[in-house]
């Protein structure tokens, strides 16, 4: 059994800023984060799962979705999920795992361990899974291909919701979906095309979530798929430790910064910071049930 005390991996610290932004005025109406890894160590001073849980809630962020996209990750995922009640869990092979899972003939086994983990009660989605044709060649779309197709089929057959990861292949994630099946829940984690896409996923019942590069300057179309998306379809997440909001771009990322996000979404949409948070947290508990 993995311990969620410790990391699964340290993200390379380069030459960024890597101080913990500080903490940003509380939301006075609860949300979640839907979508972290907090398997991963980043910051000056890495703080355990107990830590981000604990900041997060200070500041009104009372769970989070812990995401996993290899076995390693994903099992940490469910023991955090299963020690923890403010942390619900997503498993699955990512995208760009699932070639380097395929190369070694480890694939099927791997989904094996993710159905096997999807079992557990607090293993509440399938994710992250898709296609990502940035990061991977076209001699690894195949690998992808099978791997996405599987995890839906295992997200519909366990009843839950599904996380995905699309990159550069928003038509052929729409096609896959749409000849596969989706699932009930379907998730578009970090949202990344444009307000004709967002439009394309509402029709279809599809929720998108929103992480921290809404805020960032060259992401207008984030912002366009934003204002286009039906409130009762939005979710908010951090991506962390990646995607950390303006004015902290760069910085470590973790729940405790969802009230940044949140904030430049309301003033997107024109909202009250109370009235989206509602929102958000509805949504939320509709996707994923309760913590």
């Amino acid at each position: 059994m993995t311990d969620p005390s410790g990391y699964v991996r340290r993200r390379e610290q380069g030459s960024r800023d890597v101080r913990w932004p500080q903490a940003p005025e509380p939301l006075r109406v609860p949300v979640y984060d839907n979508h972290c890894h907090l398997e991963i160590a980043d910051g000056d001073e890495p703080r355990t799962l107990a830590e981000q849980l604990e900041l997060a809630a200070s500041v009104g962020v009372v769970g989070v979705v812990q995401a996993g996209g290899d076995i390693a990750s994903s099992v940490w995922s469910a023991d955090a999920a299963s020690s923890d009640p403010r942390v619900l869990a997503a498993v699955a092979i990512h995208p760009n795992e699932a070639p380097g899972y395929a190369e070694a003939g480890r694939l099927d086994e791997a989904i094996s361990v993710i159905d096997e983990l999807a079992a557990q009660p607090r293993v509440r989605a399938i994710g992250e899974t898709g296609l990502d044709f940035f990061r991977t060649g076209e001699e690894g779309h195949a690998a992808q291909f099978f791997s996405f197709e599987a995890h839906i089929e295992l997200a519909k057959k366990h009843g839950i919701a599904m996380q995905i990861h699309d990159r550069d292949a928003h038509a052929a994630v729409l096609e896959t979906l749409e000849r596969v099946g989706a699932p009930d829940r379907t998730v578009f984690h970090c949202f990344s095309g444009d307000a004709d896409m967002a439009r394309s996923c509402a029709e279809r019942g599809y929720y998108l979530s929103f992480a921290g590069n809404v805020t960032f300057k060259n992401a207008q179309n984030l912002r366009d798929a934003l204002s286009v998306t039906p409130r009762e379809r939005i979710l908010v997440e951090t991506d962390a430790p990646f995607l950390t909001p303006i004015p902290h771009r760069g910085r470590p990322n973790a729940p405790y910064l969802v009230p940044v996000t949140v904030r430049f979404m309301a003033a997107e949409l024109g909202l009250e910071v109370d009235e989206l948070c509602a929102q958000l947290a509805a949504n939320t508990l509709a996707v994923y049930g309760a913590f």
